[in-house]
């Protein structure tokens, strides 16, 4: 199983995401934002960080990146695609993802860790857990915010497509949404880090699930 892990200037979770999927079995490498195209893996990670400075908008400058139009060719040929935090602010400026991330309802920056709620097992991500169940994520972020129109919302319920939700919501997102999946359920972006629960000298494995489940996935595949 192969994987890639995209590299922006200001990443700063991309080898943290690189070593959570590495344990799940991964072979993984690491793409510089200048590339053009993406060697052939079966998942991308696109990690938390603060791209670009988070200049103009949260992702927005990173989704015109040369590596952008190769990662829009991956999901849109049905490859797994994981963003996380910052990754999932790219996934929505990209249109992977409906939805976008504003800042946050309170203005301050949040670092803490929170509970979950598990909206959907029915994806690679997601099929290491039961709906239902809760687990502790950490958070950080400023714009976390997730906010999307009333149909989309609808739409997102109604095709199960909300992977997660704020047990407590720390940032006023829309319907507590946490993360939420693409239509073909192969692109999951989520502003919790799962990636930082994937080990127990984290202080929890929490969210080592998302990893090896999609690993279990690609070799049932």
């Amino acid at each position: 199983m192969k994987a890639a892990v995209l590299v922006f200037p200001g990443s700063n979770c991309d080898r943290d995401l690189a070593v959570a999927l590495g344990g799940a079995g991964f072979d993984v490498e690491m793409v510089w934002h200048k590339e053009t195209a993406l060697p052939k893996v079966d998942v991308v990670g696109v990690p938390g960080g603060f791209s670009y400075g988070d200049y103009l908008r949260c992702g927005a400058i990173a989704a015109q990146s040369p590596i952008a139009t190769a990662l829009k060719a991956h999901a849109e040929a049905g490859g797994y695609v994981m963003g996380v935090c910052n990754g999932f602010q790219i996934l929505a400026e990209t249109g992977l993802l409906p939805g976008a991330l504003l800042r946050n309802a309170g203005l301050k920056y949040i670092c803490k860790t929170v509970p979950l709620v598990v909206e959907t097992a029915d994806s690679a991500f997601t099929s290491g857990y039961a709906q239902g169940d809760t687990i502790d994520i950490p958070i950080a972020h400023h714009d976390g915010n997730y906010t999307a129109d009333a149909d989309t919302l609808a739409m997102l319920k109604a095709e199960d497509r909300i992977a997660f939700t704020y047990g407590d919501n720390p940032n006023g997102s829309d319907a507590d949404i946490a993360g939420i999946l693409s239509a073909n359920r192969r692109v999951l972006g989520m502003m919790p880090h799962p990636e930082r629960r994937a080990e127990a000298v984290h202080g929890g494995t929490d969210g080592a699930a998302m990893f090896t489940g999609l690993a279990d996935a690609l070799v049932s595949a």
